[in-house]
């Protein structure tokens, strides 16, 4: 169980049915009345997020998510395909489920799978992956003191901006929770 007055960041619960995730808590103890928590919760399966109060003594069961590191396969149309790599099972997993961040995934890629009573919900990509660059327009010298950017489609197809110095064949950094370029491989 789980008391709303012991809420930290991370921790998850089964609210009405529904799984939740505490992003932010604050202990608010007014001048006058009783005690309460603020929070912000997130829904781990729809991702929505919501600003809740509780009392402190509210008691929630605890909602344990699993999350299980796969191998991505493949994709067939709408379904992606990942391994277990302790039982080589596949397990297929829809494109509702895929978040935009998986535009850096390529094949063989180690992602986590986050589940819910064995009902998986997210896909997590590695944080840091090193892509190639197969297009982006050579840059022109002596255009570098403003920090300028450029345009580089990566192997995977995704599209993101990188220095001017970086040319078609380098392998790139890149955070995939931003979509930023990091640094060259």
């Amino acid at each position: 169980m789980v008391v709303a007055g012991d809420f930290k960041n991370g921790i998850t619960f089964d609210m009405d049915g529904q799984v939740m995730q505490v992003i932010e808590f604050q202990h608010v103890k007014p001048g006058k009345g009783a005690a309460f928590v603020r929070t912000k919760l997130r829904n781990v399966i729809t991702g929505a997020v919501i600003e809740k109060t509780f009392s402190p003594t509210d008691k929630y069961q605890d909602a344990h998510i699993e999350r299980k590191e796969m191998q991505y396969l493949y994709n067939d149309g709408d379904l992606y395909y990942f391994m277990d790599m302790e039982s080589y099972e596949q397990v297929p997993i829809g494109q509702d489920l895929i978040g935009d961040n998986f535009k850096f995934v390529k094949e063989e890629m180690i992602c986590k799978i986050n589940s819910y009573k064995d009902k998986p919900f997210a896909v997590e990509p590695p944080m840091f992956v090193v892509l190639e660059v197969v297009d982006t327009e050579p840059g022109v010298r002596g255009d570098t003191a403003t920090g300028a950017t450029k345009n580089a489609t990566v192997e995977t197809g995704a599209v993101i901006r990188v220095p001017l110095f970086i040319n078609q064949g380098d392998k790139l950094k890149i955070d995939t929770r931003t979509s930023e370029y990091l640094e060259r491989a």
